[in-house]
């Protein structure tokens, strides 16, 4: 079973496709572009929808979803964390 899903191995963050992600679940995550599956432990609940870190990243890295940068760490988030708006922002502003 596919939990997340990435597009591109260099992504950071992958989504969740199905509901009920707990902690300590295993989570196989899909890298599209490469028909690849690689896994992460879930550490919180992850929201379907959402984002989940498959690194640990520190404060002021670049976050990538689909390929692209998407903002940067606010917060140090470890790998299988949920990761959002409490500790990701936009670069934007």
């Amino acid at each position: 079973m596919i939990h997340v899903v990435l597009h591109d191995a260099k992504d950071t963050v992958a989504v969740a496709v199905v509901e009920g992600i707990e902690p300590g679940t295993k989570l196989n995550a899909w890298i599209m572009d490469e028909d690849k599956v690689i896994t992460v432990t879930a550490l919180q609940p992850i929201p379907i929808g959402h984002k989940v870190a498959l690194r640990d990243m520190d404060v002021n890295e670049t976050v990538y979803k689909y390929g692209i940068d998407i903002g940067k760490v606010v917060a140090p988030i470890k790998a299988g964390e949920h990761a959002h708006v409490h500790n990701i922002k936009t670069k934007r502003w």
